[in-house]
């Protein structure tokens, strides 16, 4: 096994032979071995162990091996212990997620610490098999069965070469103690259920299909470079105004839009059921809003909108007012209003507009809506919703950013201006 790890590490170039490796040790039999097995490579290792304290002594006892073992191979060791469940219940997320989360978030902090260059944890190919599996069962896109990659990151998998089998031979050839983990032995968990029923049934089915099912998340890998060239591409067709909008005649127009409205709109969190609802709405009336965590799409008549959801804060404004003085001249800005201050003699209000607002744009005798302007003016959905008027009692002095209304305008007689400037 010992040869066949250097190889793989060689090959996949998962370390070079001066790394400092930090090792995910819970003490489990997979971790020992991967521990066990960078020693004898000479690779320099420190070790890093979580005690998620949910198996009461049994998380202890683990601690206690860890510590051990570590003294026994002169390791360095660093240990933290999390409140697992709370953290899961503060973030309303599963144990396994939160327990999943904490982990890896402190093995990059330790990592920085300890001046190392990769984690390793130790994956195995049964691992990547059951990974595949269970992406398969949830429902997944092509991104989800390639089973596990050897390197993310700073995470490496050197054991990835190797099965369950392989690994409990060769610590018995060690004469290597390693502790068992009792959850992993009920099927309380969807894993689980793979690893203990799924699997193993499979194998009586086909003693081939852990092997077929690794061949084709390898083959998916190859794939999926492919696919997300293709995704790429389609996305540069599609997207404008930064990637904050999808133009929906252009969407439409590819071979598979759903697929790549999917692939656009997943990665901020929206679900395959989500996305198709959005998809079914692009043929539909402008309005229709979707939500997903702080992400929130609005399809508007042409484009499908995307946007961050952020509290909507009112715009700062600096209010000037003086003498009108020879030369004076009215800017061109639409960040600044113009104004005659003696047409002002109430407290101005800032506010959103409101449906059945109208004022009179600058330039025009007769009033306008609010809102045709802004149609006129080809606003989208969220930027009227985003539009704050500047008032005087009832009336419109300012759309801001935009246009004045004509009736509060400096001309010939005007001998008192008041500038309002949009700070931030």
């Amino acid at each position: 096994m010992k040869q066949k790890v250097a190889h793989y590490i060689a090959r996949k170039q998962l370390l070079q032979e001066s790394d400092r490796v930090l090792v995910a040790l819970s003490g489990g039999a997979d971790s020992v071995a991967l521990l066990r097995v960078l020693l004898s490579l000479g690779y320099a290792c420190e070790a890093a162990h979580c005690n998620f304290c949910l198996r009461g002594e049994e998380s202890d006892r683990d601690e206690a091996f860890v510590r051990s073992l570590c003294e026994e191979w002169r390791v360095p060791l660093h240990v933290v212990r999390f409140d697992t469940a709370s953290e899961a219940a503060r973030r309303h997320i599963s144990i396994e997620m939160a327990a999943r989360e904490l982990r890896y978030a402190w093995f990059e902090q330790l990592r920085r610490a300890c001046h190392a260059q990769a984690v390793a944890v130790a994956h195995h190919r049964d691992d990547s098999a059951e990974t595949f599996l269970l992406n398969l069962l949830r429902g997944t896109g092509i991104n989800g069965l390639q089973g596990i990659r050897p390197r993310n990151g700073y995470i490496v998998r050197p054991l990835l070469c190797v099965d369950r089998r392989e690994i409990m031979e060769y610590l018995q050839g060690l004469g290597q103690a390693y502790v068992t983990d009792s959850t992993n032995l009920e099927d309380e968990y969807l894993r689980n259920k793979i690893r203990l029923h799924l699997l193993p049934l499979m194998q009586q089915i086909n003693p081939a299909a852990k092997e077929n099912l690794l061949k084709t998340a390898a083959h998916l890998a190859d794939a999926s470079l492919l696919y997300r060239q293709a995704v790429d591409e389609g996305r540069a067709r599609v997207l404008c105004r930064e990637g904050r909008a999808v133009r929906i005649a252009a969407l439409l127009a590819e071979r598979a839009p759903e697929t790549l409205l999917f692939e656009i709109l997943h990665p901020l969190g929206f679900n395959e059921s989500q996305t198709e609802d959005i998809f079914r709405s692009l043929k539909g009336q402008a309005g229709k809003r979707f939500t997903a965590g702080d992400w929130e799409v609005v399809k508007d008549r042409d484009l499908l909108l995307i946007e961050q959801r952020t509290t909507l804060l009112p715009p700062v404004l600096d209010i000037q007012t003086f003498e009108r003085g020879l030369g004076f001249v009215v800017p061109r800005d639409k960040s600044v209003a113009c104004l005659d201050a003696d047409k002002l003699p109430l407290p101005l209000s800032l506010r959103l507009w409101q449906k059945g607002d109208c004022f009179v744009p600058l330039g025009m005798k007769g009033k306008k809506k609010v809102s045709d302007y802004l149609t006129d003016r080809k606003f989208s959905l969220l930027q009227k919703e985003r539009q704050w008027v500047l008032c005087m009692g009832e009336d419109i002095v300012w759309l801001v950013g935009e246009r004045i209304d004509h009736r509060f305008r400096v001309d010939e007689s005007t001998r008192r201006v008041t500038l309002v400037r949009i700070v931030r």
